[in-house]
């Protein structure tokens, strides 16, 4: 498929889970897709299969928390895959606690990761955007922006996403550029995985309590939050900016 024929992509997260899914989708649908992480040696795992099955892919190394750093990340993409066309904040981590067992440093761990870096590589981005009139920005916000017990930090961190892409979309869209959020439900993750493993509970019982609290009675899978993601990217959705999508098999 040629959805993304001639179109750059930044992929941030991307060494594993949702991240390598809409790597690896937007590769096989003709992007050049820079696969970020904040280990060289597991982005380059991810960049080598894309290759390997003929998608075009890079690995980069890029701790999205340090603003040198995205914007040296940015740069070196634009210049290598020639522009920067679709933007997808992926990365993330969980830090949970209830609040009154949570430190200072895994409230600003989770907010760094989960909200400054989507502000920092949007800000990085969009200089690109902007300047060729075209641009798709697509955040990972979650379900967990509703409420979660014991994710106070990653809650705070997705509503955020949610703020800052309804914004961003008013601000960037007279530049083109569409700007949208995906809120994934339980997915089968590492990250959901080390949730399981919090709580005390096996990874196969957590997804199975998830599932029957899921009107679809199963959890997601990456590849399902990654096909949404690609949408939101295409110019399928040329239409749709400031929105947050759930995708979370109908859960209330």
């Amino acid at each position: 498929m040629t959805r993304f024929q001639n179109r750059t992509a930044i992929v941030t997260g991307a060494a594993q889970g949702i991240g390598a899914a809409t790597a690896t989708l937007l590769a096989a649908q003709g992007a050049r897709v820079a696969v970020v992480d904040l280990q060289l040696d597991r982005a380059e795992v991810v960049a080598r299969q894309i290759r390997e099955t003929g998608g075009t892919a890079g690995a980069f190394a890029c701790d999205v928390t340090d603003e040198a750093a995205v914007t040296e990340m940015t740069g070196r993409v634009a210049d290598e895959f020639g522009g920067l066309d679709i933007l997808v904040n992926n990365a993330g981590i969980t830090r949970d606690n209830l609040l009154f067992k949570m430190s200072r440093g895994d409230w600003d761990s989770v907010l760094a990761t989960n909200l400054t870096s989507v502000y920092l590589c949007c800000q990085a981005a969009q200089k690109y955007m902007v300047e060729a009139r075209y641009g798709k920005i697509v955040s990972l916000s979650s379900r967990s922006a509703l409420g979660a017990r014991g994710q106070a930090n990653y809650a705070a961190a997705k509503a955020g996403v949610q703020g800052l892409t309804a914004t961003l979309a008013i601000e960037l869209g007279p530049f083109n550029i569409n700007v949208n959020a995906v809120a994934p439900g339980y997915i089968s993750t590492a990250m959901t995985a080390a949730t399981a493993r919090r709580v005390g509970s096996t990874v196969e019982d957590h997804q199975d309590r998830a599932a029957q609290a899921t009107p679809l009675r199963r959890v997601g899978q990456p590849g399902e939050v990654a096909s949404v993601i690609a949408f939101l990217a295409s110019d399928e959705a040329s239409y749709v900016s400031g929105q947050t999508l759930y995708v979370n098999g109908g859960a209330r």
